[in-house]
């Protein structure tokens, strides 16, 4: 007959990658990247959880009057940030399941 698997050891496995998982949240949620546009005349600052925390505009693009421009600089530089957040949370939960006893 063959052997069952032992599911308290994989429950046991189970709770310390969801530990670490939760771990890895709180460290992103405080780890912060940024994005910008327009040769860095827009820039945006998101955090780990996808959240946009600061939005910084060079005061010259206001002098400037050209409001459609203005929205999409800022949409790209939010855009950029999410996706610097987005590539900083794949890169941790990478090492993290890379570690020993990780998925």
């Amino acid at each position: 007959m063959s052997e069952l698997p032992d599911f308290r050891e994989m429950l046991a496995q189970a709770r310390e990658m969801q530990g670490k998982l939760e771990q890895v949240q709180r460290t992103l949620a405080q780890r912060r990247v940024e994005g910008a546009a327009g040769g860095g005349m827009v820039r945006a600052v998101a955090n780990g959880e996808m959240r946009i925390l600061e939005v910084h505009i060079e005061a010259a693009l206001f002098e400037s009057g050209d409001r459609a421009m203005l929205q999409d600089l800022v949409a790209a530089a939010v855009n950029d940030a999410l996706q610097n957040a987005q590539g900083m949370m794949q890169e941790e939960l990478q090492r993290t399941a890379n570690l020993p006893g990780g998925a």
